[in-house]
């Protein structure tokens, strides 16, 4: 198949963008400097929001099995319980949302199960291409490689990593600050002498730094979290964490009895100056560095993926005009300063891990591919632009019809079991630019009340009216 999209990383981002381009027909390549998918645990909180994107993607089952919810915390003082500690605050399902609470998975298994699914849908990662370089001209992009051939494309995604070749490349700044000049210890470890069914957390002694250990679940192995004092250079040897994990618990070296994966890192929030140069994209950690304080980058980096891969393969399957890709930046550049303000609040102790971790509430509502047609809406009810809730009304699970490729025209309220009481409902060919429509009719559901929606293929409400009238103009102006 012919390389239409070069994704340059093969992290969570790049993967979740393969599986989608892929699952739409679209040749995309991934290239990885490194000669296997990454091995550590680091980003290992997934989100709702996230949930349902991967449920979308068809790796929730997967998912699911490789982890567990989080575990409570017990804060240990001199060997003894003293108390308990709640990473995130309380969830419960709703029918609107239905994973309530982060699911914990380790990075490293996350993305081995987006490979499995990327290999079943017949897509492609090439480990050990080390970017050397990479231009583009009006009609795609050429990059070039330490060793082996060049690659040609039609459009290329940058997903390799806060530090990213692509967006030096490309000559984009990033702006941010340092969050903590302390560094940090991450290393996932087997540990004698600690039970499996909780977080345990020893809390600082005079002059000396946090340990956290959390059990990975599916796994033999715990992730020990350490802190150092500013000018600190962590020792990631194997003698080196047990002497930390000796000092700050009750534990004895011994009982680390071996190493699996360790990094250091300072934590800090950044954001490039913009998400795209002409026919290159940024997406994830190229895009915006954050904090691992209430795991916002991996999830706001796998939904940058969820974004751009339908508008992509619209606009290379000719549904839409090139000027869709112009709503990425526009969308995700504000999610991502958002995000990064959260994450920068949560690590300095001034925000919780509440309701806005989640990301369900994240929308467009500003988009210029946002069109809300109905006056006199309540405080709090669902606009275009929304997160488009779940539910089951008549038998129908409205996430099973919204998932995979297409776009879904949700009829609600009087007359929606018959087409012709919707006054102005046209019928889906009759929209262009927007092939393939599902058509889904319930009686009524009180989270979009009455009126006609059109959920894009990420999950979002794009044009919401009392009637269907203007609904063709706003899918050929998706045409462009």
């Amino acid at each position: 198949m012919r390389t239409e999209v070069l994704i340059v990383g093969a992290g969570p981002t790049g993967l979740a963008l393969a599986i989608d381009l892929a699952r739409r027909g679209v040749g995309a390549l991934v290239v990885e400097r490194a000669g296997s998918l990454f091995p550590g645990s680091r980003g290992k909180g997934l989100q709702p929001r996230t949930l349902e994107v991967l449920d979308d993607l068809g790796v929730h089952d997967a998912i699911r099995a490789a982890g567990a919810s989080y575990p409570v915390g017990v804060i240990w003082q001199d060997g003894v319980r003293t108390g308990e500690h709640r990473m995130f605050d309380a969830a419960v399902p709703t029918e609107g949302a239905p994973y309530a609470e982060p699911w914990m998975v380790p990075q490293w298994r996350t993305q081995e199960i987006l490979a499995a699914r990327l290999a079943e849908l017949g897509g492609e990662i090439t480990f050990g291409r080390e970017l050397a370089g990479i231009e583009q001209d009006p009609e795609g992009v050429t990059a070039t490689f330490v060793s082996g051939p060049p690659v040609r494309a039609r459009y290329a995604v940058a997903a390799d990593g806060g530090r990213s070749t692509v967006r030096r490349a490309l000559g984009i700044g990033m702006t941010g600050e340092t969050v903590d000049p302390s560094p940090m210890l991450v290393a996932d470890v087997r540990i004698e002498g600690l039970d499996r069914d909780h977080m345990h957390v020893f809390p600082p002694a005079e002059g000396g730094g946090y340990l956290a250990i959390w059990p990975l679940a599916a796994t033999e192995e715990f992730q020990v979290v350490a802190g150092f004092p500013e000018g600190t250079e962590p020792d990631l040897s194997l003698d080196g964490i047990r002497k930390v994990v000796g000092a700050r618990s009750h534990l004895v070296p011994g009982d680390v009895t071996e190493v699996r994966w360790a990094s250091d890192f300072r934590p800090r929030a950044a954001m490039a100056d913009r998400f795209r140069d002409g026919r290159v994209f940024l997406a994830g950690d190229s895009a915006h560095v954050h904090s691992p304080a209430g795991g916002q980058g991996l999830n706001t980096s796998v939904q940058d993926a969820y974004n751009l891969g339908w508008k992509l393969a619209a606009v290379l399957s000719g549904e839409a005009g090139a000027s869709l890709l112009d709503s990425y930046e526009e969308e995700r550049l504000p999610v991502a300063a958002e995000m990064l303000g959260l994450s920068t609040r949560i690590h300095r102790g001034e925000a919780r891990r509440g309701d806005a971790t989640r990301q369900l509430g994240i929308g467009y509502r500003a988009s210029a591919l946002t069109v809300e047609t109905r006056d006199g809406l309540a405080e709090g009810a669902l606009r275009a632009g929304d997160r488009a809730p779940d539910g089951v009304r008549g038998g129908l699970r409205l996430f099973d019809e919204f998932r995979g490729t297409r776009w879904t025209l949700l009829t609600v309220g009087a007359g929606a079991g018959d087409a012709s009481g919707v006054p102005g409902l046209p019928d889906p060919s009759a929209l262009p630019g927007l092939a393939d429509v599902r058509t889904v009719r319930i009686p009524s559901y009180e989270a979009y009340g009455d009126g006609v929606f059109l959920i894009r293929p990420d999950g979002y409400v794009g044009w919401a009216g009392p009637t269907a009238e203007g609904l063709a103009s706003y899918a050929a102006g998706i045409r462009g």
